[in-house]
C-alpha cells in the first residue's frame, strides 16, 4: 500500500475513532446512564455535568496512564528483579551491584558536569544573543542563524561535530576544522594570544557570570533572614550555589593551567580521547543546540519589560551595563529560571549525543548511556532499570520546581 494513502487512512480512522468516541459517550451518557427524563430529571441532568468532563479527559487519561504511569512501575519492578533467575524478586541487589561499579559514578560526576556547565552557558550565551540581536538591524536573521541548530536532531548535530574533531596523521591534511586551526599555532606570538590570554579572559568572565547567578540565588536567603520571611527551596538554592562556587573554582584553576601547561604544538590532537576536556567538547554540541531555545524565550521576555523603568535607570545615570544587570535580569528572572531548569531536564536525559561521538568511552560516561549499556548489551535489566530509576529521581525535584514555578506565577 501506498504510504501516503496509508497516512491518509491513519488519519481518517483517528480522527473519525476520536469524533465517534466524543458522539457516543454522550449519547450514553445523556440517553442511557442519566436521562434527561421522569422524576429525576433534574438529579440526572447534574450528574451527567459531573461525569461528562472525565469522559472527555478518559482517552488522555488512558494514554498517559499506559506510556508514562504504566512504564515507571514496570521499570520500578524490574529493578528489583533479576532476568538470570527468571525474573525472581532480588531486593536491592541490583542498587547495591550499581553503587559498587565505577562506571555508574564515573557517569553520575560527569552528569554533575553536564548539569553545571550546560543549562549555565546555554542560559547564558541566549541571554547575549537576545539582547545582542535586539540592537542590530538584522537582528533577525541573527535569531534564524543563532535557532537553526534546534532544527537538527542530537545525532545530526553529534555528526557535524564529530567532524569538527576530527585527527589525521600529521603529514596528511587535516579535515577536522579544530585540528586545522590547531595545526597553525607554533608557540609563537599568536599562541600565546589565542591559547592563553583570550581562554583567560573567557574563562574569568565565565567564572563571573557564574558566580553572579549563585549570588542570585543564595540573596532571597539573606534578604529572607533579615526580613523575617521566607526565601523558598532553600535546599535547591543552596545546591545551585554550591554548584556555582565549584563551577568558579573550577574556571579559575583552569586559569592557572592554561599559564602553566605545555602544549603539543604540531601533533593533532584526538580531542574525544583527551580525559575531562573530552566531556566539555561534548557539551559544546549542547550548547550550540540549546542556545538558539534560550535566545527565543528571553528575547521575548526582554521585549516585555516596560520601557519605562529602563528610561527612568538612564535618566538616573545608569551605563548599558547597570541597565541590563540590575534593571532587565532581575525582572526576567524568572523566565531565565524557566530556561535553565528546562535545558537542566535536557541535560539530564543526554544520551545521543554521548552514544554517537564516544559511547560513553575515555571517561565520557552519562546515565543514560550507562542504562543503554546495562540494558540492551549486558541484558542487565535489572541494573538497567535501578539506573532509570535514579534518572527520575534526579528529575522529579527540577518537576516540581516548575511546577511550584507556575502556580506561583497563576496566583
Amino acid at each position: 500500500m501506498n504510504p501516503a494513502f496509508q497516512g491518509l487512512i491513519t488519519i481518517i480512522i483517528g480522527v473519525g475513532g476520536c469524533i465517534g468516541y466524543f458522539y457516543l459517550s454522550n449519547q450514553f451518557l445523556d440517553k442511557v446512564l442519566y436521562p434527561a427524563k421522569g422524576p429525576n430529571a433534574g438529579r440526572n441532568i447534574n450528574r451527567a455535568n459531573v461525569v461528562r468532563p472525565w469522559l472527555f479527559l478518559f482517552p488522555a487519561i488512558f494514554a498517559l496512564g499506559l506510556y508514562l504511569a504504566y512504564p515507571v512501575v514496570e521499570t520500578l519492578r524490574l529493578s528489583f528483579t533479576d532476568r538470570d533467575l527468571d525474573g525472581a524478586f532480588v531486593g536491592f541487589a541490583n542498587y547495591q551491584q550499581m553503587f559498587s561499579e565505577p562506571k555508574f559514578w564515573e557517569a553520575m560526576r560527569n552528569n554533575m558536569l553536564w548539569l553545571i556547565v550546560v543549562p549555565a552557558a546555554a542560559t547564558a550565551f541566549g541571554l547575549l544573543a537576545a539582547q545582542l540581536t535586539d540592537r542590530i538591524k538584522w537582528g533577525a536573521v541573527a535569531k534564524s542563524l543563532i535557532f537553526m541548530p534546534m532544527a537538527i536532531s542530537f545525532v545530526g548535530a553529534a555528526v557535524i561535530f564529530k567532524l569538527v574533531y576530527d585527527a589525521r596523521p600529521a603529514d596528511q591534511n587535516q579535515i577536522g576544522i579544530l585540528n586545522a586551526v590547531w595545526m597553525q599555532f607554533e608557540g609563537g606570538f599568536g599562541s600565546v594570544i589565542f591559547l592563553q590570554i583570550l581562554p583567560a579572559i573567557i574563562l574569568a568572565c565565565f567564572a563571573g557570570i557564574v558566580g553572579y547567578v549563585g549570588w542570585i540565588f543564595v540573596r532571597p536567603i539573606a534578604e529572607s533572614r533579615e526580613n523575617g520571611g521566607g526565601a523558598g527551596f532553600v535546599p535547591l538554592r543552596l545546591l545551585v550555589a554550591v554548584a556555582s562556587l565549584y563551577l568558579v573554582y573550577l574556571s579559575l584553576n583552569s586559569i592557572v593551567g592554561v599559564f602553566t601547561g605545555t602544549l603539543p604544538y604540531g601533533e593533532p590532537q584526538t580531542w574525544l580521547t583527551i580525559p575531562f576536556w573530552n566531556s566539555f567538547f561534548l557539551m559544546v554540541v549542547l550548547i550550540w543546540i540549546q542556545t538558539g531555545f534560550a535566545m527565543v524565550i528571553l528575547s521575548a521576555a526582554l521585549r516585555g519589560i516596560p520601557e519605562e523603568t529602563i528610561e527612568a535607570a538612564i535618566v538616573d545615570g545608569a551605563n548599558p551595563l547597570q541597565v541590563f544587570f540590575k534593571i532587565k535580569v532581575p525582572q526576567i528572572m524568572g523566565t531565565i529560571v524557566v530556561v535553565w531548569t528546562t535545558i537542566t531536564l535536557v541535560v539530564l536525559k543526554v544520551f545521543d549525543i554521548v552514544f554517537a561521538m564516544s559511547n560513553g568511552q575515555w571517561e565520557t560516561q552519562v546515565l543514560a548511556n550507562y542504562m543503554y549499556d546495562k540494558m540492551f548489551r549486558a541484558s542487565e535489566w535489572g541494573v538497567g532499570s535501578a539506573s532509570a530509576i535514579i534518572i527520575m529521581l534526579l528529575v522529579s525535584p527540577i518537576l516540581v520546581w516548575n511546577v511550584y514555578n507556575a502556580r506561583k506565577e497563576m496566583k
